[in-house]
């Protein structure tokens, strides 16, 4: 129904016309037909893309229950003080039912939602067949469009699908808790990406100032890295300390602009999108033709009973899916 509802609300091209003004109907209808999936959302971000490369993204990830809506909230606060329009999409892939819902601790947020140079949205991956990071890509390009100058990606969780979506973000600040132990493991692990500041939320924990130190000694074995990833205690709850953690983003913004890192951040991010989703559609190209194939799913059968040893088999159905050669080539061993 929503879909059909928006259809009837919004032409191509007054979807863009209302996005461009930065309009939040406009908006809110543009993130739910990338949600969906929509043919219109393709069309819609296609128009808008030449007027993106503006809004600056700040990821924010960190285990769930850590205060990072919280944080987020203080953050748009400070930062409206200056006349920065901000947009916040928070993604959570587990819950089916986080379309326009705020769920948890991300009631928080509602103290901005009468702010017309704010835009909210939960987001969750619903019908979206090109997984989140594609969904989120697209929202924030619809936000850049609309002339949101910060954009805050919020993730629940850091597994691997919030690694993607944290993956276009130009700054990337891990919230952690005193007793989130699970998180200093994962960096010690190399596991977690390292990200560029960290906030260490709750800081009147007695165990706040020895986690300080457990990430700073982790963070000091990398050395071959040009930028050292500040470490601010905050604590969301009472905006203590949340304009120190804005100084540091700027610092690291600043850094990439100085370094000429920014541009090239963004290049290596948009082109690992588009491998990422290339390589996400190719797959599911794939499955559809093997089962829809029977001559393909013999020569899966042919694995499985191991008549046919997986290599050649990949090498025939590529031939055959993407019509890549004979079939004679040898595979690449590389």
């Amino acid at each position: 129904m929503m879909n059909m509802v928006g259809r009837r609300d919004f032409t191509r091209e007054s979807l863009a016309a209302g996005v461009r003004a930065g309009e939040k109907r406009a908006l809110a209808r543009a993130i739910t037909l990338v949600e969906n999936s929509d043919p219109l959302a393709y069309e819609l971000v296609r128009d808008v893309y030449p007027e993106t490369g503006r809004a600056y993204a700040v990821g924010i990830t960190g285990p769930p229950g850590v205060g990072k809506s919280s944080l987020i909230s203080e953050l748009v606060r400070h930062v409206r003080e200056a006349g920065t329009t901000v947009g916040v999409i928070s993604v959570d892939p587990s819950s089916p039912f986080s379309h326009g819902a705020l769920l948890g601790d991300r009631i928080r947020l509602s103290d901005h939602f009468l702010d017309p140079e704010v835009f909210i949205r939960s987001m969750g991956t619903r019908g979206h067949l090109g997984g989140l990071a594609e969904a989120t890509l697209q929202a924030l390009l619809v936000l850049d469009a609309a002339g949101k100058q910060l954009v805050f990606l919020e993730t629940v969780g850091a597994g691997q699908s919030e690694v993607e979506v944290i993956g276009i973000a130009d700054t990337v600040v891990l919230v952690l808790m005193p007793g989130s132990g699970d998180s200093i493991q994962a960096l010690k692990a190399g596991i977690m990406e390292i990200p560029d500041v960290i906030a260490i939320n709750k800081m009147d924990h007695p165990a706040a100032k020895t986690m300080q130190n457990e990430v700073r000694s982790i963070l000091s074995l990398d050395k071959e890295r040009p930028w050292r990833p500040p470490i601010v205690l905050t604590d969301a709850t009472r905006g203590e300390n949340v304009p120190k953690l804005w100084e540091h983003i700027e610092a690291h913004r600043a850094f990439l602009v100085d370094e000429k890192l920014l541009e090239q951040r963004r290049r290596e991010h948009l082109a690992g999108e588009v491998f990422a989703v290339a390589s996400a559609r190719a797959k599911a190209h794939l499955e559809r033709a093997v089962a829809d194939d029977p001559e393909l799913r013999r020569l899966l059968d042919e694995v499985q009973s191991r008549e046919l040893d997986p290599l050649s088999a990949v090498r025939e159905i590529i031939d055959k899916v993407f019509h890549l050669g004979d079939g004679n080539h040898r595979p690449d061993t590389r």
